[in-house]
């Protein structure tokens, strides 16, 4: 028996697959959290095509067990997370019925498809990509951030932090702005909104005056964009007083944004850095400026020290994103949406959220969702997997929505809002103890080395090799469950601790 995801994660992603474009998009399916998608593409495969695509693969250690994906791809029971379950003597009960939802929502009154938007970046710098992205099925483009400065890159641009075979837990960039003349982007700006009429057009600026900034938002407007997004963060600025440096004085967030308001119609969204202590009170000053809606978080500032990576050998702080920050830019959002400050002051009436941050498949995308967004941006997961995953952030969403019963995605919006509370809430009294699935269980005692040199010394480990949970011992800590590799310990009935 393999493990379905790890061997999934195994798959190259190749271009144009020889193993196939219904097997490559199984296999992308279960990478990317959707294995409802898998099934429906898996069924479309008989026995003789799964051996010839097995066979077909191009995997420089060895071909993917793809035969064994299929078999792994319909368990007996699966959650309504789309995760099997360790009971398979119950039907299978998990293929939901009927036609899958709407994604439809509105953002800053703009119609959106769906919500899942190109972020400012390099996945969007001219006209032939994003007219790809959206002729693939992205709802809308933060168009990356126009300015009037000479803009000239370094090289190398990117590095990576990896583990255990991980490509990018986190991704570091020193990209700045648009290479582009100005004038060139707001002239590919229009001819989207010409091609793309139903698609959301933002233009992102970036002055270094008041009066550059009401300029670039005047023809922000004039090139038909439906709104206009402020960089206030970007973190490795060649000049003082620009990107971060605005998102880190609410003075100056307050000033540009309410400049560029009472310039423009269209809708203001500022983009906010995370390089600051807490969100509230920049967001306090982006409502009061009469902005529409806030995009955030920008990457976050950061040193990796790789030297393939350095610039004529010298280092510099620049911008942290990929998976490693979504913790970070949820709890930014949720200084924002959970704020009772905020909520006083009538910010949920006027002003949406667009959630940035290590957003790569629908479940993440579900989470910025839950604390309110109501649109969400990704970058790094297309620099590494291309355009192509938004088929499973769409259809991933889509039968999540079905299975919970979900017809409208704004009825999602905000609903985990209410289950986030202060640590001194948070219940003491009970515990749950972890649970050790025996035929899932393989022996190799990670477990047990975890819990005895960073825990409570709570399992014993025999010469049977078979991990024991002591009960006397165990607080709950649930470390174990979270290293060990099979998925082998999941978690009992929450219970009182004993007095």
């Amino acid at each position: 028996m393999i493990h379905i995801h790890e061997e999934a994660a195994r798959c190259l992603l190749c271009e144009n697959a020889p193993c196939g474009e219904n097997t490559a998009r199984a296999i992308r399916a279960i990478r990317f959290e959707n294995l409802w998608t898998a099934r429906e593409l898996f069924d479309q495969l008989n026995d003789a095509e799964i051996e010839a695509a097995q066979a077909a693969c191009i995997h420089y250690d060895r071909p993917l067990r793809i035969a064994e994906l299929k078999k792994q791809a319909y368990p007996q029971q699966c959650s309504t997370d789309g995760h099997e379950q360790s009971d398979r003597s119950k039907p299978f009960t998990c293929e939901g019925k009927g036609e899958l939802p709407s994604l439809e929502l509105n953002f800053c009154d703009m119609v959106c498809e769906n919500p899942f938007f190109l972020a400012s970046s390099a996945i969007c710098t001219n006209y032939e990509m994003v007219a790809r992205a959206l002729e693939a099925g992205w709802a809308g483009v933060f168009y990356k951030t126009i300015c009037k400065q000479d803009i000239r890159e370094v090289s190398p641009r990117f590095d990576a932090v990896t583990k255990e075979g991980t490509p990018f837990v986190g991704f570091r960039n020193m990209e700045q702005l648009s290479e582009n003349p100005y004038e060139m982007d707001f002239d590919i700006l229009h001819r989207l909104k010409q091609n793309f009429p139903t698609k959301c057009i933002i233009a992102s600026i970036m002055g270094q005056t008041e009066e550059e900034w009401v300029e670039l938002a005047k023809l922000a407007e004039e090139a038909g964009c439906d709104a206009v997004e402020l960089n206030f963060s970007c973190p490795q600025m060649r000049l003082t007083g620009l990107g971060s440096d605005i998102g880190q004085n609410n003075e100056l967030i307050l000033f540009y944004t309410s400049f560029v308001h009472d310039a423009v119609k269209i809708p203001v969204i500022p983009k906010m850095t995370p390089n600051v202590q807490e969100m509230s009170i920049p967001a306090l000053a982006c409502f009061y400026g009469g902005a529409s809606g806030i995009s955030a978080i920008n990457t976050i500032k950061s040193i990796t020290m790789s030297h393939d990576a350095e610039v004529s050998n010298k280092k510099t702080i620049s911008g942290y994103s990929g998976k490693a920050v979504k913790p970070i830019a949820l709890r930014m959002i949720y200084e924002i949406t959970g704020n009772p400050m905020l909520y006083k002051a009538g910010i949920e009436k006027h002003m949406d959220i667009s959630g940035i941050g290590g957003i790569e498949t629908w479940r993440d995308a579900l989470e910025f969702i839950q604390l309110g967004c109501r649109n969400v941006q990704v970058c790094t997961a297309v620099m590494q997997y291309g355009y192509r995953i938004i088929d499973d952030l769409i259809l991933g969403l889509q039968h999540y929505m079905r299975e919970r019963g979900i017809t409208e995605l704004k009825k999602l919006v905000g609903e985990e809002l209410k289950n986030i509370v202060l640590p001194h809430d948070l219940d003491r009294e009970t515990m749950v103890f972890p649970k050790i699935d025996r035929a899932k269980c393989i022996g190799c005692g990670r477990c047990y080395i975890s819990c005895r040199d960073g825990g409570h010394q709570a399992i014993s480990f025999e010469e049977d090799r078979q991990p024991r949970i002591i009960g006397q011992k165990c607080v709950g800590c649930h470390l174990c469950r979270l290293v060990c590799p099979t998925g082998a310990i999941g978690v009992a009935n929450r219970m009182p601790k004993k007095k």
